[in-house]
């Protein structure tokens, strides 16, 4: 059986690495941090911010109401008082068909006949 390399997942992320994430500029995240309350990452020593998954699902969260569904922020934050094992489903659920639509999309693109032939 051959060697399969396990994935390596970190632990911790930085904010240029969220934001990129996300596409969005770091200043935006800090601007979150300062209005959500469930945004709070922990800083390393040197007094950086890091970011765990958790932290990095609530920002899903603040960005699927604020960017992708239009609420303005008094709106997310009120949706956040939900239950937020229901949001984190509802993200989940997204991501989920995020991924069947690459696939497919992947699917259709190999199976198109070459331009050339």
């Amino acid at each position: 059986m051959p060697y399969k390399p396990k994935e390596i997942e970190k632990k911790y992320y930085t904010i240029g690495e969220v934001a990129e994430h996300f596409g969005v500029a770091t200043s935006l995240i800090r601007f979150w941090e300062s209005e959500f309350d469930t945004i709070k990452p922990t800083k390393n020593k040197r007094g950086i911010r890091v970011y765990t998954k958790e932290d990095i699902d609530d920002i899903a969260i603040v960005y699927h109401y604020v960017k992708e569904k239009g609420y303005t922020l008094q709106g997310a934050k009120e949706m956040l008082k939900m239950d937020k094992n229901k949001n984190l489903e509802k993200i989940e659920a997204i991501k989920s068909l995020e991924k069947v639509r690459d696939f497919l999309y992947e699917l259709k693109k190999s199976l198109e006949p070459d331009a050339k032939g």
